[in-house]
Order: structure tokens, then sequence, then C-alpha cells
């Protein structure tokens, strides 16, 4: 548990030490955001209100019901509208009477009566005080009783006008303080409050702090308690003289209190006059007004009477800005008015220039765009050009490719001419006429032809196509490609597309060449059209295009 306090204090102090680097503007421009949005906030508490009041009107309520939902009602307004929760208190009082319940009756008159001293009606809350039975309290009422006088007497001899009777009240406080102190666990959130509160107005800070930071980390942010034990840090501070803490505990409390929708906006009054102090008017003057907007709906009367004072000087203060600031701004609309007719004379002078530039910006425009007329047009030339070589120069190649095989070709033709010439002479020689024309009769020696022609053909196509059978096979669809035999570089469907390659795209060449009929070409183009996966129109584009 120790450890996880200090690892949390840890976090706090960096907080802290962040914000102090960062200065206030952080803050209170997140406490600018929270005002501008405290219409949705207020409409957020008042929807819990009227939730509240619906099932208030139910007819078959029993008492405990209908006491809950008055002492909900009253924890909604106590911070909300001051004259609402004591109206929900009364009916409490009325209803814990009514059914002869002593108990509620003082525990709602207890309530009660802590809620008129913080409005500022001492005498009425003395007065509900009195009618308090002790027989009915508890050790829970009692406690709630005593913190009550504490408060009542406490808030009495501090704002009281008269000195003497101020000193009575602080002493009856005290005394129910030390009742107090017998009753508490030493670990309960009302015993570290008077703690705190008492090292802190005996100047034991130190103390007083560790206390608010055991009370801190019991708080959810964004709860009241959060941010009364930012106000109540803010205090300490104050007598620490550390201003700049002071007013970061307060925006971070007054914050918390816009969020919460709480119209008792102690913490932002006390930031506005810090503000002022320091310099801020235009915070100032914003955060007191919003605050004396929300006072007057709350209806505390203490509240008012206490920001009353405030608000003047501040508003006193601010209408000398505004004065000196409408001197300023008439000297300067003076500065503006000469500046005027000299920038007047100089954008007269600037304007004939203009002219003078726009005629000559006018004709480089023309010879701007006669100019990038011919470079796209001589762009389009070189393109056209270099497509031109390039087309020339691959040309060129399979030119050369396939002279070289054709003299050695034509080479191996005359060699076996001249074998077969022999051999015929021989064979004509020695009469034997039969095998010559059983031999001529044969077709052996014209396929071995047409291989050796077809191998000599795939081999310089390869040669100059190294990639073609993967590039034509990506033509196609997946389960489409075309494989060659393992005894062969193409087959015929590849040769054909070979030649179109080539740019024989003739049909009748093609089957010239292949020793095929027209039609026979002609189906297996078409067919092996149907296997693209591009469109039949651009396939054989695409395989002319294939390096």
């Amino acid at each position: 548990m120790r450890i996880k306090i200090f690892f949390l204090l840890l976090i706090i102090n960096t907080f802290y030490g962040f914000a102090l680097d960062a200065k206030l503007d952080s803050l209170l421009k997140v406490l600018d955001q929270a005002i501008s949005q405290n219409e949705s906030f207020t409409s957020m508490r008042a929807g819990q209100i009227s939730m509240l009041k619906n099932r208030l009107k139910q007819d078959s309520l029993s008492y405990d019901e209908h006491y809950r939902l008055n002492n909900e009602l009253y924890e909604r307004y106590r911070s909300y509208l001051c004259d609402s929760a004591i109206y929900y208190l009364s009916n409490n009082i009325k209803l814990a009477d009514s059914h002869d319940d002593g108990i509620r009756k003082s525990s709602s008159q207890i309530a009660l009566s802590y809620l008129l001293a913080s409005s500022g009606m001492y005498m009425e809350a003395v007065d509900m005080l009195k009618q308090v039975e002790r027989r009915y309290l508890g050790k829970k009422e009692l406690i709630d009783y005593y913190n009550a006088c504490d408060h009542v007497y406490g808030e009495a001899g501090f704002y009281t006008q008269a000195e003497d009777i101020g000193k009575i009240y602080t002493a009856r406080s005290e005394l129910y303080k030390d009742s107090l102190y017998r009753l508490l666990d030493p670990h309960s959130a009302l015993y570290l409050i008077l703690k705190e509160t008492s090292y802190r107005d005996s100047g034991e800070l130190d103390k007083a702090l560790s206390l608010n930071n055991e009370r801190l980390l019991k708080a959810d942010v964004n709860s009241q308690e959060y941010a009364l034990v930012m106000y109540n840090r803010a205090l300490i501070y104050r007598e620490a003289d550390d201003r700049n803490s002071y007013m970061i505990c307060l925006a971070l409390s007054a914050i918390t209190d816009i969020r919460l929708a709480t119209k008792d906006h102690a913490s932002l009054w006390m930031l506005a006059q810090a503000l002022l102090d320091a310099g801020d008017l235009e915070h100032s003057y914003q955060y007191m007004n919003f605050s004396w907007s929300e006072t007057q709906l709350y209806n505390a009367r203490l509240r008012v009477w206490q920001s009353m004072d405030d608000l003047s000087l501040i508003g006193d203060t601010y209408r000398m800005m505004l004065q000196d600031r409408n001197t300023q701004l008439k000297f300067y609309i003076i500065c503006v008015s000469l500046l005027s007719v000299v920038v007047l004379l100089a954008l007269l002078f600037i304007y004939k220039q203009l002219k003078k530039l726009a005629v000559a910006r006018e004709n480089l425009l023309k010879a701007n765009e006669k100019l990038n007329l011919l470079n796209a047009e001589l762009k389009q030339i070189n393109e056209d050009l270099q497509s031109a070589n390039e087309e020339l120069a691959e040309s060129n190649k399979i030119k050369e490719e396939y002279i070289a095989r054709f003299l050695r070709l034509c080479s191996t033709y005359i060699t076996q001419l001249d074998t077969f010439r022999r051999l015929v002479n021989k064979k004509i020689s020695s009469n034997q006429v039969a095998e010559l024309f059983k031999l001529t009769r044969s077709d052996t020696l014209q396929e071995e032809a047409l291989r050796e022609l077809y191998a000599n053909f795939d081999s310089a196509f390869l040669h100059l196509f190294p990639n073609f059978v993967e590039q034509f096979n990506e033509l196609l669809q997946e389960n489409e490609r075309i494989v060659p035999k393992s005894d062969e570089q193409l087959n015929t469907e590849l040769r054909i597309f070979a030649l179109i390659r080539l740019g024989i795209t003739d049909s009748s060449q093609i089957a010239e060449f292949l020793r095929y009929s027209v039609n026979t070409i002609y189906n297996y183009r078409a067919k092996v059209k149907n296997k693209a996966r591009v469109s039949r129109e651009d396939f054989e584009n695409l395989v002319r295009r294939i390096r």
C-alpha cells in the first residue's frame, strides 16, 4: 500500500512540475473550454434531477422511497440550486415528523443547518440546530451534529462584523471540533479534513500538504470530493505564498465544479481575484462575470455578498483598461489613416508599374506558349525518332542473326545436296535405279531438313528473345499456359506467335513456313487467343511488344 501511495504522489508531483513549467496558460484554456460547454453540463444535471422528480410523483411510493428520493434531490441541488436543496430537506423533515421518525428528522435538520450556514443564513442555522433532539442521535448522527455545529459557529465567527461575538462563535466551534476528534476514526475523511485545516491554520504547511495528498489519493477525478481537495490544496499554497501553484489548484477545482454543473463557484471567483493581482485582467473579468451569473442562479446570499466587491473592483479596473485601450485605439486609427494615405499613393504608383509589367508579362507569356508548343512538338518528334531507332536496332539485330543463320543453313544445304548428288551418281553408275527411286520417294530427308530448319529458327529466336516463352505465358490464363516438350525449344503454337513477334502476321506466310494450311494456322491463332487473360483484340499487339 505504501509503495502504491509513493508512486501516486510521484505522479502528482510530476504533474505539478509540468504545470509550473508550462505556466498556467494550458489549464486556463481547459477552463475556458469548460465554461463554453457549461450549458451542456447544466442540461445533464437538470436531466438527472428531472428523472428523480418524475419518480417522486408516483402515487405508490413508500415512506422509505419517498424519503430517499427527497434526499437524492437534496444532494443533486446542494451545489446546484440552494433554494431547492433547502426545500427538499424541509420536505424530509416534515415527512419524517409525520411518521414519527426522530432519527431521520434529526439527520435532515442537521443537514439543513449545515446548508443554511453555507449560504450565509447563520441565525436560521442556529435555530435549526436547537430543534435537533439529541436523544435520537446515534454515533453517526452525533458526528454529523458536531460537524454542523462546528461549521455553523465557525462560519459565523469568521464573517461576523462584531469582533467580540466572533471570538465567542470561534470558541464554540473549537469545542465542537474537540468533540469531533473524540468520536472520529483517525483515517476517516472528516478527520483528515479537520486536521489538514488545523495544520494549515497553525502554519504547519508540510503536514497539511501531506494530509491533502492522502485525501487526493482517495478522491476520484471529476468528483465533488476532488474539487474540494484541490480547493483546500490551493489554500495551503496560498499560505506558502506559492501563487502559481495556488492558481493551478484553483483552476483544477473550478474545472471540476463546472463539469459537475456546480453553481457555487468559490474556486472560480478566488481564481479571478488571483488573476487580477497577477495582471491578467481579461481572464479575471471573464471568470468573475461567469461566477457572478452562476452565483445568482445558486441564490446563496453569502456567495453574492462575497462576489459583489470583487466584481465591482474587477469591473472598474476592466472599464479603465478599456478606456486606455480606446485611447490607444484612437491613436492607432490616426496613424493608420496617415499610413493609408501613403499606402494609397504607393498603390497608385505600383498600379502604373504593374500595368507596364502586365503588358511585358503578356508578351512574354505568348512567347513562352509558342516555345512550349515547339518544345512539345520537338519532344514528340524525339520520342517518335527514339521509338523508330529502337525498332530499327531490333530489326537490324534480327536481320543480322537470321542472315548469319541463313548463310550457315545454305552452306549446310549445299553440302547435303552435293552429298545427295554423289549418292545418286553412285547408284546410277551401279545400276541401282530401284534403290534410287525408293530413296527419292521417302519423306525422311524432308522431315530431317524441316526439323533442322525449325531447330535453327527456335535457337535463333530464343537467342534474340530469351524470355519469350515466360512472357508469352503471362498473357495466358493460369491453367492454359503452353509449355514445349522436353526435346523441343518451341512447339507449333509458340512458333506461330514467334513469327508474329518478328513481324510476320500474314497467315499464308506463316502456313508456308510451317508447312500447314492457312485454315490450320488461323485455327491455332484463334485457339490461343481464347486462352488469353487479356483482350483478344490486344493479344497480338502485346505479343509484338515482348522483349
